[in-house]
């Protein structure tokens, strides 16, 4: 799954790195190293500019809530149980399948944080039974350092108890697609811990790399079955995971110190 990320690029580098050609600069977002379900977040994605005599799609960079509202919701209180979207059926769910033919985006991070705990509770999780209690945190990013571009979508939903021109009638959202997590070796795996992403969780973000990004941002791709070939994993041995400070578990807690990666982890595991 993918509950918590980092995001701290600057506006300005964004715009390079996607090739963004219209941005707000007052619209911009402090950096984030510990993104929660509901925050507001940086998300790449094409349509037309509003009041543009131009009809075509424009690549922006845009700001979303996480914990996507479909449109023909009546009210905006599940966004934060569709913080993910799974993406083995994106294509068939109520929820998701007409921003996945039309709204879909790319939401820019640094990495992701997955919570590792002992095998025992973790087969109940599988299995429905129990929530795995979350332990040590740590940090899965490029082992390249280059951005991480989560697969996600987005939708507008239109709140009816505001009137049309209010600031607040408008909401749009996000949700990132997950999949199954890699069993391949890590990149780069920490000296004590994990040697797999599946080893510290069993679905994993969707991270899209750059030679996929225009198809999947390309609103004028609409066949569900054609996209869905643009669902599969990274190449494996392109991440890494590291332990880091027990304090992210806090989403009061905010700042670069959350990414230092730990010499040995801080809670005891079955690794």
């Amino acid at each position: 799954m993918c509950g918590r990320y980092a995001a701290s690029r600057r506006p300005e580098d964004l715009q390079g790195l996607f090739g963004v050609e219209k941005w707000e600069p007052e619209e911009t977002l402090a950096p984030d190293w510990n993104v929660a379900p509901t925050k507001e977040v940086y998300a790449v994605l094409e349509r037309p500019l509003k009041e543009a005599r131009d009809s075509r799609p424009v690549r922006q960079l845009r700001r979303l809530r996480w914990g996507l509202v479909p449109s023909w919701s009546k009210s905006p209180e599940g966004a934060a149980k569709m913080i993910n979207a799974r993406s083995e059926t994106v294509h068939e769910k109520p929820s998701f399948r007409r921003a996945f033919t039309a709204r879909r985006c790319l939401l820019p991070a640094d990495g992701y944080y997955e919570w590792v705990t002992g095998s025992d509770e973790r087969q109940l999780e599988e299995q429905g039974r129990k929530k795995r209690s979350r332990k040590q945190p740590y940090f899965v990013t490029p082992a390249d350092g280059s951005v991480m571009a989560l697969a996600g979508l987005y939708e507008f939903w239109r709140d009816p108890t505001l009137p049309p021109d209010h600031p607040a009638a408008w909401w749009a959202t996000c949700t990132v697609l997950t999949t199954e997590a890699d069993t391949a070796p890590l990149g780069v795996a920490p000296a004590e811990g994990p040697r797999a992403l599946a080893d510290i969780h069993p679905r994993m973000p969707l991270m899209l790399t750059p030679d996929r990004w225009d198809a999947w941002l390309d609103p004028a791709h609409s066949d569900p079955e054609e996209l869905r070939h643009l669902l599969v994993p990274p190449p494996p041995g392109l991440m890494r995971a590291y332990p880091v400070a027990t304090a992210v578990s806090n989403v009061r807690n905010n700042g670069p110190e959350l990414l230092t990666e730990l010499a040995a982890p801080e809670e005891s595991t079955l690794f």
